[in-house]
């Protein structure tokens, strides 16, 4: 645990203590806790000025600081009071920043590659649909025959209710490689009529026409604009999605570290080709057919295109 005295930043590293973390993070999981640190974000205050502003008794609001106080979260001093003294209390920290562990290192090698949202090969897709650049609408609303427009390669965004988009990226993996896993990351969510909070669709991803497996998105994101989507469009139609990883082992595939299927890499056959075929969509016979936004790295909240990694020996 690290602490800045010029920021009044609370730092945890990957390796910080259990115990440390533990104590910071259940001191935090309590409305009456976060209010106080909120007063207390440009002021000093005493306990009993805490328990007026929170409504609650003293003793109650002694034992709120208590806890903060324990966890490191704030500063107390005892100064004189008419009667006795009092306990003032001022927040010890402005920001909180976790870093969370990562996986082991691989110890082989990997190619990645970048792919333009806008950069799809191939297409079969219904409305609601349609593509976005960063300065506006690419062809025209709910028309799938925008998706053969020759700008269509500026597209950071595109959505349809059903279907799919498919992306070929260069293959190149060396010819004595070991293909020990595929990896494929992209942001994206439901396809909702402007947008919805319970809105599910099952996104399937297939690699070289073999179907990897389906991730259930709960809902078209919007109201609260996305950290990248361009100030022309407007809020209430979808800002932005979610990170999903689906990655293609030696022992089966998975979506965000759950098993999906049992398709493995061998069952790819990369290799046999010049490229890697990565198709998006949404199946007519889905349970949920809700269709899919895919955010490009100018829209949404994840500054990436689609990525697609190969990790070899």
């Amino acid at each position: 645990m690290n602490q800045s005295t010029q920021t009044r930043e609370l730092v945890f590293e990957t390796d910080a203590a259990e115990g440390d973390v533990t104590s910071v993070f259940r001191a935090l999981a309590s409305q009456p806790r976060l209010r106080i640190l909120r007063l207390l974000g440009d002021r000093l205050m005493n306990v009993t000025e805490i328990a007026e502003a929170l409504g609650v008794p003293v003793s109650t609001a002694n034992s709120h600081v208590n806890l903060l106080e324990e966890a490191g979260l704030l500063l107390t001093e005892h100064r004189p009071a008419a009667r006795g003294s009092q306990k003032v209390c001022t927040r010890a920290f402005d920001n909180l920043r976790l870093y969370l562990p990562t996986a082991a290192p691989f110890e082989g090698k990997q190619i990645e590659t970048s792919m333009p949202v806008g950069a799809y090969v191939d297409c079969r897709v219904t409305p609601s649909c349609g593509l976005a650049s960063e300065e506006g609408i690419i062809g025209l609303f709910d028309d799938p025959g925008s998706f053969y427009e020759p700008n269509r390669v500026a597209a950071q965004l595109l959505w349809f209710h059903c279907g799919y988009v498919e992306y070929r990226f260069p293959q190149r993996l060396p010819s004595s490689a070991l293909l020990q896993s595929v990896h494929l990351a992209l942001e994206l969510c439901s396809e909702a009529p402007l947008h919805h909070d319970d809105w599910p669709s099952d996104i399937t991803v297939w690699i070289n026409e073999v179907k990897i497996g389906t991730w259930t998105s709960p809902a078209d994101f919007g109201g609260q604009r996305g950290r990248l989507t361009p100030g022309w469009w407007e809020t209430h139609s979808s800002q932005y999605g979610l990170l999903k990883l689906w990655q293609v082992t030696e022992t089966g595939s998975l979506v965000d570290g759950l098993r999906v299927s049992d398709v493995r890499v061998p069952d790819l056959r990369v290799g046999e080709s010049e490229f890697v075929s990565v198709r998006i969509g949404v199946e007519a016979d889905a349970r949920h057919v809700g269709g899919v936004n895919v955010f490009g790295r100018a829209f949404g909240n994840y500054p990436q295109d689609i990525v697609l990694r190969l990790k070899y020996v």
